[in-house]
């Protein structure tokens, strides 16, 4: 065992393409980050940002993305996880979760034996998991891999993953399989027109150049986190918090709403700080940070907010995938969510059922009226991730779980009982402040919707390199630098997606040098100005509505024409 844990990583074996795709197809969980290959399956439950966000990148080259969202010594940790290493430049499969499929082997190609030892090394007291994740002994899991890969060969098929040119081929050329619509067709067209060809080239081209820029970026200490600049936050906070303090003595109650609200949303913006580790850069520090203001402070949870923003970051703005932009029956930036399309972080069907119908009829005028409340459903989904445990139950962030519980009845007392109950004396009175307080911050709900609603929705396929998807999917808002208090980071959300760690007070340094970086690689770089940005997003909801009340008449007309057709 101390030979095996001393192993150095260039001695590990290397694994081929049809190795490693046997492997997912039996189950594993393998990720490919800076040439190594990873089997996570035991870190799987355990991920404080998730299982979603590590499923969308089975079978990829997760450097980048690895790279972008985790501290140094969680980069170093995930080297433990190493079964063996790659050699040249990987072809993303399409992960299980996307619909990839893959084909197995025949038991004795894969040596079980050597998968087995390095089981072993990666469940060792040196790993990040402790050894009472593995409930089965070791031979009771070796023999039932392989009775699974047996059963796995006799039920094989000939379809491999899609390899990233073949997806795009079969979604372009196959009409007899692909289900693509002409709409889907045209976006998809439009796209792989507008954005650099995705030949491994080229795509290479960017991602080294990508490189290059976050040296140079780091290099000017970008990612150093400007203290000061908390400290002026901190005090506009106090400065709010005490005038909904002042108000509400005085018996002021929609002033003392009207501060609390822009409370919230102000801290809105550190506890997404926080949530990225872009403050201290420390994983357990800043997820404190962001509890006690997420949870503490403002009533929902922060790891909820993690769990859901990971995946976005990783899928942006992905229909099946990306649940920032899965708002059925309210809103559909996509005529796809007519066809009743499957959310793989919701784990149910997006019904395009009658209600459905007719809401997104009207979703460009319902979209100021229902980002309103908004904050409504995300209290529903914090208590929903709190109570359901959908966070880690063991491992270092086993314990973020009974914090954000304590977090959410210490809100609910200081807001729900000792403000709107015992401070406000009558029922109207207590019903306005509520409502006021909460209608205040949907401005927060529109500034994240703006950078991504009216921006493409296509799937390019895994060739595509994660600095073109992230720039294809998010725009940023023009707006002047004395107003950057008011969108909190939130108006460069596509340098933020580039970069995510980077702290928010240094985005619009960096957004000159990736504008640089844009027209050096012939990305087109999506910025307008807030009032423009919201015609674009009400335009793009407004011709969804309209491809809806097509669709609605269209069934309509078959519908009568069928009964005719019965009588």
């Amino acid at each position: 065992m101390a030979s095996i844990l001393a192993q150095n990583p260039r001695e590990k074996p290397i694994r081929s393409r049809r190795q490693i795709e046997a492997l997912i197809a039996d189950g594993r969980k393998i990720i490919i980050k800076d040439g190594k290959v990873l089997k996570v399956d035991a870190w799987l439950p355990y991920h404080p940002g998730g299982d979603k966000a590590i499923l969308h990148m089975v079978g990829r080259d997760a450097s980048i993305e690895a790279n972008a969202l985790h501290s140094a010594d969680a980069l170093q940790r995930m080297d433990k996880f190493q079964i063996g290493r790659v050699e040249g430049r990987w072809e993303n499969f399409i992960p299980p979760i996307q619909g990839g499929k893959f084909k197995g082997l025949e038991e004795d190609t894969i040596d079980w034996s050597a998968l087995d030892a390095d089981d072993r090394s990666s469940s060792s007291a040196e790993s990040l998991v402790d050894e009472d994740i593995f409930d089965e002994s070791d031979e009771q899991r070796l023999r039932r891999r392989r009775t699974e890969a047996a059963r796995s060969t006799s039920r094989a098929t000939s379809a491999t993953s899609l390899s990233s040119n073949e997806g795009i081929d079969q979604k372009r050329t196959d009409a007899g399989i692909t289900s693509l619509d002409a709409r889907t067709q045209k976006e998809l067209d439009f796209d792989l027109a507008k954005y650099p060809p995705l030949d491994p080239a080229t795509q290479q081209t960017i991602v080294q150049k990508y490189h290059l820029l976050d040296e140079r970026l780091r290099a000017e200490g970008l990612y150093q986190c400007n203290y000061t600049a908390y400290l002026v936050e901190a005090t506009r906070y106090a400065l709010l918090f005490g005038l909904f303090l002042y108000f509400l003595h005085r018996g002021w109650y929609i002033p003392s709403a009207i501060s609390l609200g822009c409370f919230w949303h102000q801290l809105t913006f550190t506890a997404h700080d926080a949530g990225h580790m872009g403050i201290t850069h420390s994983y357990h520090t800043d997820t404190i940070i962001g509890i006690l203001i997420a949870d503490f402070l403002g009533g929902l949870s922060e790891g909820w907010w993690k769990r859901s923003h990971n995946v976005h970051h990783i899928v942006t703005n992905s229909p099946e995938h990306d649940p920032d932009i899965e708002h059925m029956p309210f809103f559909a930036i996509s005529h796809r969510f007519f066809s009743s399309l499957r959310s793989t972080y919701y784990d149910r069907d997006m019904t395009y059922d009658p209600f459905a119908r007719f809401m997104l009829q009207f979703q460009h005028y319902l979209y100021y009226p229902i980002l309103t409340f908004a904050r409504f459903n995300l209290y529903f989904l914090s208590w929903d991730y709190i109570l359901r445990g959908l966070g880690p139950r063991k491992g270092p962030a086993a314990w973020h779980r009974w914090l954000e519980l304590a977090g959410q009845v210490f809100f609910w007392t200081w807001f729900g009982y000792f403000t709107v109950y015992r401070s406000i004396p009558t029922g109207w009175d207590r019903f306005a402040f509520f409502m006021v307080c909460h209608m205040i911050p949907m401005v927060v709900h529109v500034q994240i919707t703006l950078s991504h609603f009216a921006m493409s929705t296509s799937d390019l396929g895994p060739a595509e390199s994660f600095p073109q998807r992230m720039l294809r999917t998010t725009m940023d808002v023009d707006c002047p630098e004395w107003l950057d208090f008011f969108h909190g980071g939130l108006q460069f959300q596509a340098v933020h997606h580039l970069f995510p760690r980077m702290p928010r007070h240094n985005l619009r340094r960096a957004q000159k040098l990736v504008i640089e970086f844009c027209e050096d690689v012939g990305i087109p770089y999506a910025l307008l100005g807030f009032v423009e940005g919201n015609k674009e997003v009400i335009g793009r909801l407004g011709d969804v509505a309209r491809q809806a009340k097509i669709l609605a008449e269209c069934q309509r007309v078959v519908s009568t024409q069928a009964d005719m057709g019965m009588h």
